[in-house]
């Protein structure tokens, strides 16, 4: 958005303002002979994350605070399907839901409510195997991967990744100690299928398996 003129600084941007702007347009918003233009002649690049870490922030970002969307369209539907005597009040708000219960979730096939972006896989989300990218950054080391990738495209030098959490800044970012913490809570067998559901997303971008027991 800086680099298109919609903001002096990243530092002028807000949370909301970048994801529910308008600003930032989807490829699938333009006719085909737009989007191949764009798939042919952009510069393209993909940030991908651990995937268990990613699902775990999602979780905690989405399920931990309060969420006028996500706590009634998914909170609901998942205490509904596997919380045993759940209260009428969590039945009415979806607030609440336990990591084991999210993953329960996400891994039965006949799931009660659809996927979303935040947990999907990325080799679907982004079709990698269709759209040759340019650049391939990880969140891992984000902040050296984006101005390295803002170096590729002879950014302005003053252009830099902000370093800024912009939601629940109180809270520190999903590390992989945490992603631990939150998969103590599985099962042996339910943690081998959550890696199983993300085992084309390790594959791909080459992360390494995050529990010793998986195979």
């Amino acid at each position: 958005m800086v680099l298109a003129g919609l903001a002096s600084s990243t530092a002028d941007l807000q949370h909301n303002t970048v994801h529910y702007g308008g600003a930032l347009k989807r490829l699938d918003t333009f006719d085909r002979q737009g989007i191949l233009h764009r798939l042919s002649t952009y510069t393209k690049m993909l940030f991908v994350r651990e995937p268990f870490e990613r699902l775990v922030s999602a979780f905690r970002d989405k399920f931990e605070h309060p969420n006028s969307y996500y706590h009634p369209v998914f909170g609901k539907a998942i205490l509904a399907r596997y919380r045993a005597n759940a209260s009428g009040e969590a039945l009415r708000t979806g607030s609440g839901v336990r990591f084991p219960e999210f993953v329960q979730y996400l891994l039965d096939v006949h799931r009660p409510v659809g996927m979303d972006i935040h947990w999907d896989h990325v080799s679907r989300l982004c079709s990698p195997c269709l759209i040759d990218y340019d650049f391939v950054g990880k969140f891992e080391s984000m902040e050296d991967d984006a101005n390295f990738f803002l170096s590729l495209i002879h950014a302005p030098r003053n252009l830099t990744f902000p370093q800024f959490k912009d939601r629940h800044s109180q809270e520190a970012r999903t590390t992989a100690g945490i992603t631990h913490q939150y998969f103590a809570q599985l099962s042996a067998p339910q943690r081998q299928r959550a890696y199983d559901f993300y085992y084309m997303d390790y594959l791909m971008f080459n992360y390494s398996k995050p529990f010793a027991d998986l195979y």
